[in-house]
């Protein structure tokens, strides 16, 4: 079978249909915008950290598409839709042949279980550092501000978000220009505190001991 990358995943029609369809569930319960749009800005995000931190090309490929797809499980169901979403899609489903073209052996499970944990955790770290980074005012689909719940608030008050990688300094820093007419800086915190942490987390598995 042909080795899919990133780049044709994004053109993958089965693929779309189902990040479509979950992004229109998270609209109908009201949760900011999940479209390609977010999962794309996720998957070259998490590629750039590794590619910042020295990881080979493979490793960042992986960590593009893994970013690309990270959001498919909302298709299903927005409760649990991360463990969803690992779980997607089954053997026996179309899709199947997709997920078993993306993964190359050493994620499979005839693999040295320890290599191929060790090598999800960089995967990861990079996910979950792109995704929580993305804030931003144009995700917010409320237009509506006296309505806006906690999220919209957040993302409204984005002026800018830049996620820095010094891997000489072995340093991650996420800059947030907030403006604080909207969500001052406490509120953010008070919101995006349990996100923060697990930006931490992720961080120091990529060697990344420091973050601000």
């Amino acid at each position: 079978h042909e080795k899919l990358t990133y780049e044709n995943i994004t053109h993958a029609k089965e693929l779309s249909i189902y990040l479509e369809q979950g992004n229109k569930v998270l609209d109908a319960l009201g949760y900011t915008d999940h479209s390609q749009k977010h999962t794309a800005k996720v998957a070259v995000t998490a590629g750039r950290i590794l590619k910042k931190l020295g990881y080979d090309e493979h490793t960042v490929e992986l960590a593009r598409i893994a970013g690309y797809m990270h959001d498919i499980g909302n298709s299903i169901n927005r409760v649990d839709h991360a463990h969803t979403g690992a779980s997607w899609p089954s053997s026996s489903s179309a899709t199947g042949a997709l997920r078993r073209k993306i993964l190359p052996p050493s994620f499979r499970p005839s693999a040295s279980m320890t290599s191929t944990a060790a090598r999800l955790l960089i995967h990861f770290g990079s996910l979950i550092l792109a995704d929580k980074s993305d804030v931003r005012r144009n995700r917010v689909r409320n237009k509506v501000p006296e309505t806006f719940d906690k999220h919209d608030r957040v993302n409204y008050a984005a002026l800018s978000s830049k996620l820095h990688i010094d891997r000489h300094k072995n340093v991650i820093r996420l800059e947030i220009e907030l403006d604080e007419s909207i969500c001052s800086l406490m509120d953010y915190f008070e919101i995006f505190m349990q996100r923060m942490l697990m930006c931490k987390r992720a961080a120091k598995v990529l060697a990344a001991v420091q973050i601000s």
